[in-house]
């Protein structure tokens, strides 16, 4: 009985992870990889051994890195070719292995190479290649198939970028003008993991956003999640800078930034950690406009941005950025109550068409696209023929 009830009080104190930490969201993982091994030639026939088999990455919208993880503890080998002999002069070559992996994954190998860059359906990277067969070129022995460690980057694939300091608001944004559901909350750091929403138009357009877990100052030289979070904003098209109107402070241990201090903050630390970043297409929302005073604020801030070369030098040095970014657009917005909401909705699908147009000039127009279609697939009724 005493035993019984020790079991009891145990388990009672075992805590158990809340769900939103234990599906963790796996954006990096490293594998042990190798090639089939070349099958033994038969000298006295001339007899050629199987090619070893290779090992690929393929490209599966289906596909997710936490699926892949289970590789980790085992080495993933491709089958060895078949060895020559009498009844059989010429091997079969090993069979190989296809690994399924998520769009927008760069392969690394162990000393930093890039084996390649998987982001359409059905791209495919060899990650480890068979041993050749036994020939007279190597004297009938079958080699050794390549053998490492590689690792699978995943930098997600969206058209919009959030890009803000923690408790800014972009969760909130992302689920008001999307169908994503984020976890929501009034303190910092309540995304730990990227989200992904689709932004769905009347006549049928949808657009990707990316929600990115917050930045703090230093990220570029990974403090707080850092590269974890400024990796994913190199395959975005367009970055879409959220700002709390009212500035942000992360603890009382910390400077309190204004508004404009966390724009110009957010520029440099883009700055340090990869400079072609500035020349992405920016637009700037400042959110919470609905608390009190809110729009003399907007107001400042915008006037500031318009002459940010001629108030520069005033900004204390360690949040002045070198190369400033020239934002698009600046919009004031409120996520809580959805106001402008979809103002902003409609500015970034025209920012996003402006930015295709430049590339492909000869791109139709969305709706005179969808009316095409809709007039091709109608159901015309019995015809004779």
């Amino acid at each position: 009985m005493v035993f019984i009830t020790k079991i009891c009080y145990a388990v009672k104190e075992i805590k158990i992870p809340r769900n939103y930490l234990r599906s963790k969201f796996l954006d990096s993982v490293r594998l042990h990889v190798k090639g089939g091994t070349g099958g033994t030639g038969l000298p006295k026939f001339g007899g050629l051994g199987g090619q070893g088999g290779c090992v690929y990455c393929v490209g599966s919208e289906n596909a997710n890195l936490r699926h892949m993880s289970k590789y980790r503890a085992k080495t993933i080998t491709a089958g060895h070719g078949e060895d020559s002999r009498k009844t059989k002069i010429v091997g079969n070559p090993g069979s190989d292995i296809k690994l399924e992996v998520p769009l927008g994954v760069t392969v690394y190998r162990e000393d930093g190479k890039v084996l390649g860059t998987i982001d359409k359906e059905g791209d495919t990277v060899i990650v480890a290649r068979g041993g050749p067969g036994g020939d007279p070129d190597n004297n009938f022995l079958g080699h050794f198939g390549q053998i490492h460690h590689i690792r699978l980057d995943l930098k997600l694939i969206a058209d919009i970028g959030l890009v803000g300091f923690p408790n800014a608001g972009k969760s909130s944004l992302l689920k008001a003008i999307s169908r994503a559901k984020p976890r929501i909350a009034n303190y910092p750091f309540t995304t730990i993991k990227p989200n992904k929403g689709i932004i769905q138009y009347e006549d049928l357009r949808q657009i990707s956003m990316a929600d990115l877990p917050g930045l703090i100052e230093g990220a570029h030289i990974n403090i707080g999640l850092g590269h974890k979070f400024l990796k994913h904003v190199e395959r975005t098209k367009l970055l879409l800078f959220i700002a709390d109107v009212e500035g942000f402070r992360l603890s009382p241990r910390h400077t309190k930034r204004t508004c404009l201090e966390t724009v110009l903050l957010l520029n440099k630390e883009l700055e340090l950690y990869d400079p072609e970043l500035l020349n992405k297409p920016v637009i700037l929302a400042i959110n919470k406009m609905d608390l009190n005073g809110a729009e003399d604020i907007f107001g400042e801030v915008k006037e500031s941005l318009s002459n940010i070369h001629n108030i520069i030098e005033k900004i204390p040095e360690e949040i002045r950025p070198e190369n400033l970014i020239s934002f698009q657009d600046i919009i004031g917005i409120s996520a809580l109550k959805g106001s402008s909401v979809e103002d902003l909705k409609q500015l970034l699908r025209k920012r996003l068409d402006d930015l295709a147009e430049e590339s492909n000039p000869d791109i139709i127009e969305p709706s005179r696209l969808l009316k095409k279609n809709r007039a091709i697939v109608r159901e015309r009724g019995p015809q004779i023929t």
